[in-house]
């Protein structure tokens, strides 16, 4: 199964005004020069790119009316006269005060307070542009695949690792037996093991980490249900996926690298996992959580416990 961004963006409505910028960020890496020229034109002015025609933004961005057109597409918009009306709805929601201007990065020298400002405001705008752009159908059918199964392998390396083992240890405190690998041959192992009614879950932001993509690969050729969280919907990973959910990142800078504004989204998206599979299986998910509270309480204690 290969998937291309066409494929993944075939068939969805267009994105409301508010989640245009979102999808901007998330699909411009993905754009040819000439593309991402377009969509930073329309996601940085949207009132003045409104009101040309799809000549005049071809001249504003040096590009042809064939890319404007096909940026338009990839942006999920049917044609140029679509994505000229979500403009003006994005512009009249900027000009209402409801959209915050966008921060400058993080300096060197920055006081202390703003830095924290200045993170505050990055992971808001992408905990809200990958909520914006996440697809719930998706989503929806994961969460199935994952209340069913007889077994879940989370696959990530790095900080996408570090957020695999965050929700190996959610479901296991739910009842569903699940483990995350980090290690790419025991990762692989345990990947043949899997099969029908099985769930193998890769987490990686560029869509392109080979240690990652392997495992999910064995995993899809052994049938068992595959899912990918991605920043990156036409990147290797999605080919050997039957459900992408992307996630978004906010402006990498010297000191905000992509592992950090990648980890947020990817946390929001692993938690909507979680509390999916949560409601869909609460009679046994609430009795296992409970419990698993039980058995720790004493290490909560202000005396840690009875002694022995």
């Amino acid at each position: 199964m290969t998937h291309d961004v066409k494929e993944i963006f075939a068939g969805e409505a267009p994105p409301a005004p508010a989640a245009l910028a979102a999808k901007v960020r998330t699909l411009a890496p993905s754009m040819t020069r000439s593309m991402q020229r377009v969509a930073e034109a329309v996601a940085g002015d949207p009132a003045g790119c409104a009101a040309l025609t799809v000549t005049g933004l071809a001249e504003l961005t040096g590009t042809s009316e064939a890319t404007v057109v096909r940026t338009a597409r990839l942006l999920g918009y049917p044609g140029y006269r679509d994505l000229r009306l979500a403009l003006a709805g994005l512009a009249a929601q900027q000009q209402s005060g409801r959209a915050p201007a966008v921060t400058a990065d993080i300096a060197v020298d920055d006081p202390i307070a703003d830095v924290v400002a200045k993170l505050a405001y990055d992971e808001q705008q992408t905990l809200a542009d990958t909520a914006a752009g996440l697809d719930t159908v998706q989503l929806g059918a994961a969460v199935t695949a994952l209340a069913a199964a007889r077994r879940v392998d989370i696959y990530g390396v790095g900080a996408s690792g570090l957020v695999g083992q965050d929700l190996a240890q959610k479901l296991l405190r739910i009842g569903l037996i699940a483990h995350a690998h980090s290690d790419p041959h025991l990762a692989v192992t345990n990947a043949v093991q899997l099969r029908a009614k099985d769930v193998a879950i890769a987490i990686t932001h560029s869509g392109s980490t080979g240690d990652v993509i392997e495992p999910l690969r064995v995993a899809f050729e052994r049938g068992a249900t595959t899912v990918a969280v991605t920043g990156r919907p036409d990147g290797p990973v999605t080919q050997y996926a039957d459900h992408i959910l992307t996630t978004s990142t906010a402006r990498e800078s010297e000191l905000r690298p992509a592992a950090m504004s990648s980890r947020t989204s990817q946390l929001l998206v692993v938690d909507c996992l979680f509390v999916g599979v949560a409601q869909r299986t609460y009679e046994t998910a609430a009795p296992a959580l409970s419990a698993s509270y039980e058995a720790l309480a004493h290490r909560h204690s202000p005396r840690g416990g009875p002694r022995r």
